[in-house]
């Protein structure tokens, strides 16, 4: 029997495709082909937790490395990535929008990086967020990337880099960057109402994206960027109803996309409900 792929996600920080990234490789929890281990720094995201993070995956000698989370331009997330980088791992980051900036330099240091235009900034404001906010916001972000194909767009980037591994090949590293199309034509849509339903909600996320940066780090006035934080979550909840909203289009048709892993790691797919996926 052929060894596990080790793969270790360090998550520093929250976006929207942070959260159920590890799930995204093995959503039954039944593939034999990789071993996945999680270190996470939570909220924070400074030097020292990034330090210890990082350090720690490296104890654990994966086959490669995910580093997911924002702010990537910030020291705590570049210390992390110079420990990574330093080991000579194999790596990945994936990010938000911003980290578009720093491109180039990750791609220096010989990392690969999938950026989301469409994973928005919340809007982190102590008169606007609270717990129950930041959960519902982070909801209706995962639900636009999962429903537009973002998500599976990453998994199946994921999946190249094991596969590559599993044939004895270094990986090719991706340097990706989501602005939509990319992701519409991975989810597959059928009925063309549903594929620009599921566009307009990732153009959306983008625009929230925009709108919070501005009212968390450009606008001093409690009195501007509070409302401006609240109308960016409602084009988020928006989009997430346009997201929901596409899919249900794709369902009364009976043709969702739906490509479910197996044990060995290979991809099956299928439309019809009332059918078994077929292997690629």
């Amino acid at each position: 029997m052929e060894r596990s792929i080790k793969i270790g996600i360090v998550k520093a920080g929250c976006i929207g495709t942070l959260p159920l990234l590890e799930f995204l490789l093995d959503e039954r929890a039944d593939r034999t082909d990789i071993d996945v281990t999680v270190v996470g720094s939570g909220s924070k995201l400074g030097p020292e937790q990034c330090r210890m993070i990082s350090k720690v995956m490296i104890s654990q000698k994966p086959d490669f490395v995910i580093l997911v989370g924002p702010a990537q331009a910030s020291p705590g997330p570049t210390e992390a990535r110079r420990i990574i980088s330093e080991a000579g791992m194999p790596a990945v980051v994936i990010s938000d929008g911003p980290t578009r900036k720093i491109a180039d330099e990750i791609e220096k240091m010989g990392l690969g990086y999938i950026i989301v235009d469409g994973d928005p900034m919340i809007g982190a404001r102590r008169e606007f967020l609270d717990p129950t906010e930041m959960a519902l916001y982070n909801s209706d972000v995962i639900k636009v990337l999962a429903a537009t194909g973002t998500l599976s767009l990453i998994g199946g980037e994921i999946d190249k880099i094991i596969n590559s591994i599993k044939d004895g090949e270094s990986p090719i590293l991706p340097r990706t960057i989501i602005r939509g199309p990319e992701a519409i034509d991975v989810a597959g849509f059928v009925n063309p109402y549903a594929r620009a339903k599921a566009a307009a909600a990732y153009d959306i996320a983008r625009q929230a994206a925009k709108i919070n940066s501005e009212a968390c780090f450009k606008i001093t006035d409690w009195n501007v960027y509070v409302p401006r934080v609240a109308k960016g979550h409602e084009l988020m909840r928006i989009a997430a109803r346009m997201a929901d909203e596409a899919r249900e289009i794709e369902k009364k048709g009976d043709a969702v996309l739906r490509e479910p892993h197996f044990k060995d790691g290979s991809r099956g797919r299928k439309r019809a409900l009332i059918e078994k996926p077929k292997r690629d």
